[in-house]
């Protein structure tokens, strides 16, 4: 885990325009400008850094259309924003994003390492219910921990 990594839990709403508090220890480290698009495994949205997200995007724009490189250029562009917070650090959700992840009211930010991801409440809360801890734990154990 890098320094200045993403971490923690944050607890906000989305108003009626799409718009949310982004929480700012995170802000901090993203910087004045990041990027959201849809998570590849999970109903929920991933915030990239400018950094993180120009590396991901170089990635994928290097993938060969055949093979699954176009499928995959689609889904990752096709549903992603820039986010840029105003002056009361309000980031402006896009609809079509918003309505992937089950968005509507109560939603949580978390950080993760390198990324963040945005979460409807209800699901996170059913997420976590659903860890499988005794997978964690090995898994924890094989590095050491």
């Amino acid at each position: 885990m890098a320094l200045d990594a993403l971490m923690g839990t944050y607890h906000h709403n989305i108003d009626a325009k799409g718009r949310m508090s982004f929480p700012t220890k995170l802000r901090d480290i993203l910087g004045s400008q990041f990027y959201v698009t849809k998570c590849i495994n999970q109903k929920c949205l991933t915030i990239y850094s400018k950094e993180q997200w120009d590396n991901l995007a170089d990635k994928v724009a290097s993938l060969p259309d055949s093979l699954g490189g176009l499928d995959i250029k689609r889904w990752l562009f096709s549903g992603a924003g820039e986010l840029v917070p105003d002056k009361q650090g309000r980031v402006l959700i896009p609809a079509d994003l918003r309505k992937f992840a089950g968005l509507s009211k109560d939603v949580v930010v978390i950080g993760l390492d390198d990324k963040a991801e945005i979460w409807d409440k209800e699901l996170w809360e059913k997420q976590q219910d659903s860890v499988n801890m005794e997978a964690m734990i090995a898994a924890m154990q094989s590095l050491g921990i």
